[in-house]
């Protein structure tokens, strides 16, 4: 996959089109399909959508760019939906790209002087900026410039560049890796915390009116419950639901096709998989439910500790089945009941 061109560096990381598999290009356009397209279509995060508001609305009456804004918090909550409702509400052009695929200050300068005044540059993944390319970044966030070094050695010089006013919006799953002169250049940050129920029926709901199928009440529900508080999970699981509905000829997604759905994808009732699973237990069984170091787990599991620590430790720490302390990660005793193991003697 070439991504020395800054053209293939956005490109690639809108469906990132070239590197996921069929089935992975059809979920990220069913996601984009079933995303909210207005503000009261976005279900959630009221005190992130109320500040945005507020910003947007002044930006609107001065005329200006909005501030760079950074958007954190764990995967599939929505911060490219409101990066995209963002340049909506302000009539401006949205780019998308993400961390890695900027590898040079080249490709970085040629997305930027392509940009038309008050744009947003959407930056995914910001965390995993080049450190030469987020260095270069800095005076075009602060002054909308651009300094490009031609040449090397004694002969090298300085060329700046003008840019137009235009806004940066970063999202990040580890804001804890972004520097500190990274973060202190955006105006508006904020973070997107995992939805409530309630919230995620409301998104069953619509999401369910565009896929053409129905919902009873009582599956809705169950859905939102297993969903891990991520309206991606409840976007993936309906569609799978849906997929059963079909298979049995039914124009309902009932209790019994939810169940049929869900006991496939082995969800269990509080929305823990396998890979959920097997992290519990690999506590339980080889370490006597801790505490025991991160990186001796994913040893143990043979995954990346960002994947661990990104993707299964947040929803785990939130439902109260795993504790962090100073000594490593610990198996609460309400991860035993919930996994019908027996309590260790020393708890």
């Amino acid at each position: 996959m070439k991504k020395n061109s800054p053209k293939n560096a956005i490109k690639e990381t809108v469906v990132d089109a070239t590197s996921v598999t069929p089935n992975a290009l059809e979920e990220e356009r069913l996601f984009t399909t079933l995303r909210a397209e207005h503000w009261n279509e976005f279900a959630g995060q009221e005190h992130a959508k109320k500040t945005l508001r507020i910003a947007i609305t002044a930006t609107k009456k001065r005329k200006e760019a909005i501030e760079h804004i950074l958007l954190y918090g764990p995967p599939g909550l929505g911060k490219t939906t409101l990066a995209h409702l963002i340049g909506k509400e302000l009539g401006v052009n949205v780019r998308v790209t993400s961390g890695p695929a900027i590898e040079r200050s080249g490709d970085l300068a040629s997305i930027l002087t392509n940009l038309k005044p008050h744009d947003i540059l959407f930056i995914d993944e910001i965390h995993r900026l080049n450190k030469v390319v987020e260095e270069t970044l800095y005076p075009a966030m602060e002054d909308y410039v651009l300094d490009i070094v031609i040449g090397k050695g004694p002969s090298a010089r300085t060329l700046r560049l003008d840019l137009p006013p235009f806004t940066i919006i970063g999202a990040t799953t580890r804001v804890g890796l972004l520097s500190s002169p990274m973060r202190d250049r955006f105006g508006v940050i904020l973070r997107l915390s995992y939805y409530m129920p309630q919230e995620l029926e409301t998104i069953i709901d619509r999401a369910a009116k565009k896929l053409h199928i129905q919902i009873d009440g009582h599956s809705k529900k169950e859905l939102a419950i297993r969903s891990r508080g991520t309206p991606r999970i409840a976007l993936r699981l309906l569609k799978r639901a849906r997929d059963m509905a079909q298979v049995e000829d039914s124009d309902i997604i009932s209790d019994t096709i939810l169940s049929q759905a869900l006991t496939m994808l082995d969800v269990d009732s509080l929305g823990l998989d396998d890979s959920d699973r097997r992290f519990l237990t690999t506590i339980i069984n080889s370490f006597n439910g801790g505490p025991v170091g991160i990186e001796t787990i994913a040893a143990a599991l043979s995954e990346d500790i960002g994947t661990l620590e990104d993707v299964i430790e947040p929803y785990l720490l939130q439902v109260g089945l795993l504790k962090r302390t100073n000594r490593g990660r610990v198996i609460t005793d309400q991860a035993y009941t919930h996994l019908k193991k027996p309590l260790p003697k020393n708890k």
